[in-house]
């Protein structure tokens, strides 16, 4: 049995570890999971812009060997999902979204930056009992088998949620959000219109950041009344994983129900084979800030909730920025590459690099995420008992919420809402 079936057995539970062991699993999750593999944003398209989800139950596991009860929207040609499918879409197209409801209460769905929405055909607008008190924020599909159909114009480029208008805190909560990608229109690989917002092909990744109180969602599934006042927040995730589930590939085996990871590969910025940054899509389902940062570099940011972060008169307001603080319900989305690559060039910038004795060295059983030399690309010599996993002198750095509560699973250590990036040498890496 290999380490990634053993994990979809087992999952790591991590309470008490050191941040080498938290490395040492990315690396062999990455050696396990094969050539075929997948990573980055995975997006749900249609010619006609016309998507048909399905709300429904199901159960999403935890690392450390936890199964919780939730609710999201799933395309309504696959099983359930969380989060839900991420709908891309091109800005000034119409789009459909047809819910179907096999949930025991109604349901709909809200989209947070679109305008001229319409429900079945009216505008899509707050509906209340005959004592006055708000049902939904838009129409819904019925409880067991209703159904609702929602179309509007695609608007500006960018990132955005959709998730419940009905009962919205017990059902965002148990999972009711995805997230919406509109496109400009003749442009797949800019955020936005602007052509400083260019991003590599294939360097696209979704980070929807939400939260799980295992005791709400227990108490929905035991049909009990939900005490919000005992509200705590156990479980933080990362695009429905939380660490180290947040490393493995996307549409993992061992993780059926939850099909996105959040690893992200790049190499570092060189102007002629390597010009073009990477793009990571920030969403916050949750109830608090999440204030989300890499090791090691700063992200540019370059829309808020699909906006273009310019004036008015088109001069460029975008910022960089170490520390992300993404509020609830808000978007952003930054350009991410590595810089100062001849700093880390060994042969023509040899800065010495002074290694301790083998013997003062963390090392992790037989394995070690270090290449013995502090250069990108680089690999020094390792002791014949120790296996090197960055086989070529790549880098891992940990990227995570800053607000450490949110980095662990039920409170144990380097969990949660944590992903690692993965920084390639400028000639590749053939791992």
């Amino acid at each position: 049995m290999n380490f990634a079936q053993r994990i979809s057995r087992r999952r790591l539970y991590i309470a008490g570890s050191t941040i080498a062991v938290l490395i040492a699993s990315l690396f062999l999750f990455q050696r396990t999971a094969g050539a075929a593999t997948s990573e980055g944003a995975v997006c749900d398209t249609d010619a006609h812009q016309t998507f048909s989800l399905t709300a429904g139950d199901g159960y999403a596991s935890t690392p450390d060997g936890n199964s919780i009860y939730m609710w999201s929207y799933a395309n309504s040609s696959r099983s359930f999902q969380l989060p839900g499918p991420t709908l891309c879409v091109t800005s000034g197209q119409p789009v459909t979204v047809v819910l179907h409801n096999t949930l025991p209460e109604p349901t709909s769905i809200v989209f947070p930056g679109q305008k001229g929405v319409k429900a079945n055909g009216n505008p899509a607008q707050p509906q209340f009992d005959g004592g006055g008190s708000l049902l939904s924020m838009v129409q819904a599909a019925a409880a067991q088998n209703g159904s609702v159909t929602y179309t509007f114009t695609a608007g500006s480029p960018g990132t955005y949620l959709y998730e419940s208008g009905t009962d919205v805190n017990k059902q965002v909560q148990m999972g009711m959000y995805g997230a919406l990608i509109v496109r400009p229109a003749g442009h797949e690989t800019q955020v936005n219109d602007r052509s400083d917002s260019a991003f590599a092909p294939g360097k696209e990744y979704v980070f929807l950041l939400s939260e799980v109180d295992p005791d709400v969602h227990l108490a929905v599934e035991r049909s009990q009344p939900i005490d919000w006042s005992k509200y705590t927040a156990r479980y933080f995730m990362i695009n429905g994983r939380s660490m180290p589930d947040t490393l493995a590939p996307n549409n993992a085996s061992w993780l059926p129900t939850q099909p996105y990871g959040a690893l992200v590969h790049i190499k570092p910025y060189d102007s002629v084979t390597n010009p073009l940054p990477a793009t990571i899509r920030y969403l916050n389902a949750g109830t608090v800030n999440y204030p989300f940062h890499p090791h090691g570099s700063d992200e540019r940011v370059i829309n808020r909730d699909g906006k273009a972060l310019q004036g008015s008169n088109g001069e460029d307001l975008s910022y960089q920025k170490y520390d992300l603080d993404v509020g609830p319900g808000q978007t952003l989305d930054v350009l991410m590459d590595w810089r100062d690559v001849e700093h880390w060039n060994a042969s023509t910038n040899p800065i010495p690099t002074q290694i301790p004795a083998v013997t003062d060295q963390l090392l992790v059983g037989p394995d070690t995420w270090f290449s013995e030399s502090g250069y990108l690309g680089t690999k020094n010599p390792l002791p014949p008992n120790i296996t090197s996993n960055n086989e070529c002198g790549e880098y891992y750095h940990v990227a995570h919420s800053h607000a450490l509560e949110q980095a662990t699973n039920y409170g144990a250590t380097f969990g949660g809402m944590m992903t690692v990036f993965r920084i390639d040498p400028p000639d590749g890496c053939a791992a």
